[in-house]
């Protein structure tokens, strides 16, 4: 098998065109490789004929390359190579001398050896000078003596696998008492140098900023807390004031603390090394806080990604949440130290007392997060995704966050008076329809006219006993022909564009950028998607004019252009090599209409010439399988009846059977381990599947079918962004990734360099999966440039 599909991570050709699945079938049917080979020519596939016959020696290579060599000459006996306990005191002795600090304390940990106790080994590399633990060279030791006995160590016995040293970090994490008051206040340069002298001897530090905003584009730093060690932690007040001022703000900063500048000079240069781990919370905001100041944090971790990626979707991902669950222990409210509501205050006019403890406390309980976390990456086979998916995004989003993108105030300002003027015509229809007026946003009041007035199909009432007036009723009944319901699911549609958009985005461009800048959430859902907040750009609808034209207000400056690239039908794409269907594959590989070609496979129509009304069930059938969906929710999209719906998901079923399998292996092996799989090993967990609702249970299972196939799409898009700016340096290119959404990537690019970027932007994300994956069918981007967003889409 390996011979045929190769392996791109070992250089191992194999053939082009066939992957796992594939030369599973064709062992199978011809017992070996080389029977394969001679009997080439009565393969039906035309492509994979050809293949076989011209890549036949490469396959032979291949072969060769992954078949185990079995005469390598083994000098000791089998007995010695055999894995005994690890002598700790003396694993701890070599370490220290080697100048490993974190590995020396690991292995006294779960070796149970008193790492204080026992000085470092000397040793000897013939030919070698070797320094000491404290660097100086140190004259040859004498010959060592024998290994010592392992009789009297510690018994480890499999206290070394990761999943051991995780357990045994959840446990003392959560048996070790949390001690606010035992933190400390620096309030001088030499007490801050000596916690800097600490990280670097650890070799990490957690950290934490507090500042004036919870939005990082426009907080300003008030003080930094640190942790080197459990339960030992600090709080670095910078500009606290005493409270007082104008009503401007104002009042003057307290007395003894270390000026921010000299505060700044001696942490930089320990935030900027990566010799030292940086340990955060969402370190992306961090991240941000710091640059503002000058400050590039390098090397880290960040507990909630760490959380993220071993347990998504078993619980949220907060430091309030993890020390709970983990810890068992609730961290000091942030209400307590600044307040709620009308009286809340900054936290730079928080007393220093209790901004100390506050502060302090989120270092320690980062770091006791971290030590039960990271094991678990190694535990639970994760660290892969952690490293390439989750990690490595940080700073790109950060950077994305801080160019932001550039809108049209006047334009926005003109689309909220058509949209007022919009909502005004459709009113005065929706009254008359009505016979009478009323308020159309109160659902109580719209409810009272659908059903008790008019007496419309369908009513049902919600818990409160009012009638239920959501979008779905009103789509349904607009579907059926009713043409009241149809009139305000336009006006809602007018009235939420014109409040989230059009009258809110004015009010996030930046005063000193001039520009929107929107925050990304990478750990906000089960699949690995992003979302974004501040303002939410994900869901600014593009099938409707309307929903267009808030998508042309985003513009790019002047002599440059904005560029769209957007992975076409991605996850159907994920779907054909997921669930190996030939069909879709092969229309995939020829470029073919993948609806039309559906529908043709389906209803047995010709594709030239099709009624656009046939693509369009094909295209929701396409679309809502990935979803789950039921043969009630088809019908509601494409206004027939459940059995037509039933009828037309059974046939789809037949046609790819697949399709079917795939989805019931994903029921299968999320009934019994809890979750589901990307094609890059991302996990998605429904540890609630197996319950006895059977409404739940078939929702958690229609989430189950879909995550892989959104999740890996989100993982190629990831692949994609966290290549995409080296690549784009590396080729001397001024374009700036600024925006995600969905699918999809915008640029900013001068306008002399759009012919040279759009080629390099499409290279990166079409082969996002080399060199971990080779997919089974093409990825493909379509890239356009113009002066807006809406036109370059």
């Amino acid at each position: 098998m390996q011979s045929l599909a190769g392996d791109s991570v070992d250089n191992v050709p194999g053939v082009p065109g066939i992957g796992l699945k594939t030369a599973a079938l064709l062992i199978n049917e011809f017992g070996d490789l080389e029977t394969l080979l001679e009997k080439a020519e009565t393969i039906k596939q035309k492509k994979r004929r050809e293949n076989l016959i011209e890549f036949a020696e490469q396959a032979r290579v291949s072969k060769q390359l992954v078949t185990l060599k079995q005469d390598v000459p083994v000098e000791l006996p089998v007995t010695d190579l055999q894995v005994s306990d690890i002598d700790g005191p003396k694993a701890v002795g070599f370490l220290k001398a080697m100048g490993f600090t974190t590995l020396t304390k690991r292995v006294a940990e779960t070796t149970d050896a008193e790492a204080a106790n026992i000085e470092p080994d000397d040793f000897e590399v013939p030919g070698w000078d070797v320094p000491d633990h404290k660097g100086r060279m140190a004259e040859k030791a004498a010959p060592s003596t024998p290994a010592q006995s392992t009789e009297g160590a510690a018994d480890t016995g499999d206290m070394m696998t990761p999943q051991a040293l995780a357990d045994a970090r959840a446990e003392k994490a959560a048996t070790s008492a949390i001690d606010t008051s035992a933190y400390e206040q620096v309030l001088s340069a030499d007490r801050l140098k000596e916690w800097v002298a600490e990280a670097y001897e650890v070799g990490y530090v957690a950290f934490d900023t507090e500042t004036t905003s919870l939005n990082a584009m426009q907080a300003e730093l008030v003080g930094i807390s640190l942790s080197t060690s459990t339960g030992k932690a600090c709080y670095i007040p910078l500009a606290h004031i005493d409270g007082e001022g104008d009503l401007l703000g104002g009042g003057a900063l307290i007395e003894g603390q270390i000026p921010l500048k000299d505060a700044l000079a001696i942490l930089k240069p320990m935030l900027e090394d990566p010799a030292v781990l940086k340990i955060a919370q969402n370190l992306k905001y961090d991240w941000l806080v710091m640059t503002h100041y000058g400050v590039n944090v390098t090397s880290y971790d960040d507990t909630m990604l760490l959380s993220y990626t071993v347990d998504a979707g078993k619980g949220g991902n907060g430091m309030d949440e993890l020390s709970e669950r983990w810890l068992g222990h609730k961290p000091i409210p942030f209400k307590e130290v600044c307040g709620s509501g009308k009286s809340m205050i900054t936290f730079d006019k928080v007393p220093l007392d209790k901004a100390t403890a506050y502060a302090a406390e989120d270092a320690d309980v980062t770091l006791r997060l971290w030590q039960v976390l990271k094991p678990r990456l190694a535990s639970d086979r994760m660290a892969t995704v952690y490293e390439t998916l989750e990690r490595p995004m940080v700073p790109v989003l950060a950077r994305m966050e801080q160019r932001g993108i550039a809108v049209d105030r006047q334009m926005l300002s003109r689309l909220s008076g058509d949209f007022a003027q919009g909502m005004a015509g459709l009113e005065a229809e929706i009254h008359e329809l009505a016979g009478e007026s009323f308020n159309i946003g109160s659902p109580k009041q719209l409810g009272d006219i659908l059903f008790g007035k008019m007496g419309l199909p369908g009513g049902k009432k919600t818990k409160t006993g009012a009638w239920s007036t959501s979008a779905s009723v009103l789509e349904d009944l607009a579907a059926e022909g009713h043409t009241l319901p149809s009139k305000i699911v336009e006006w809602r549609q007018l009235s939420k564009l014109k409040s989230t958009y059009s009258d809110a985005l004015p009010g996030y461009i930046h005063p000193d950028t001039k520009r929107v800048h929107t925050s990304y959430a990478l750990a906000a859902t089960t699949t690995g998607r992003l979302s974004s907040s501040e303002p939410n750009l994900q869901n600014i609808p593009v099938r409707t004019a309307a929903g267009r034209k808030i998508r042309q207000a985003f513009v790019a400056e002047k002599g440059m252009k904005l560029i769209s690239a957007d992975y076409s039908q991605i996850e159907l794409r994920v779907l054909a090599h997921m669930a190996d269907i030939p069909q879709l594959k092969k229309a995939f590989e020829e470029g073919l209409d993948i609806h039309a070609m559906t529908a043709s496979e389906m209803f047995g129509t010709p594709i030239e010439g099709m009624d656009p009304m046939v693509r369009r069930q094909a295209k929701a059938i396409n679309f809502g399988i990935i979803y789950g969906i039921s043969a009630f929710g088809l019908a509601a999209q494409l206004g027939i009846s459940r059995g037509e719906a039933s009828d037309y998901i059974k046939t789809y079923f037949e046609r790819f059977p697949g399709i079917k399998e795939y989805m019931e292996a994903t029921k299968k092996q999320v009934h019994a381990t809890g979750y589901v799989t990307t094609i890059f090993g991302r996990k998605a967990h429904y540890p609630d599947v197996n319950t006895k609702n059977p409404n739940m249970r078939n929702f958690y299972e229609r989430a189950a079918i879909n995550a892989p196939i959104q999740g890996s799409a989100a993982d190629i898009l990831r692949r994609a962004m966290v290549r995409m700016e080296d690549r784009l340096l590396s080729s001397k290119l001024d374009a700036q990734m600024l925006l995600q959404v969905h699918d999809e990537l915008i640029f900013e690019v001068p306008e002399v360099q759009v012919d040279a970027t759009i080629p390099l932007i499409k290279d990166v994300m079409e082969n996002a999966c080399d060199p971990v994956l080779k997919l089974s069918v093409p990825l493909q981007v379509d890239a356009r440039a113009a002066d807006n967003w809406d036109e370059a889409h």
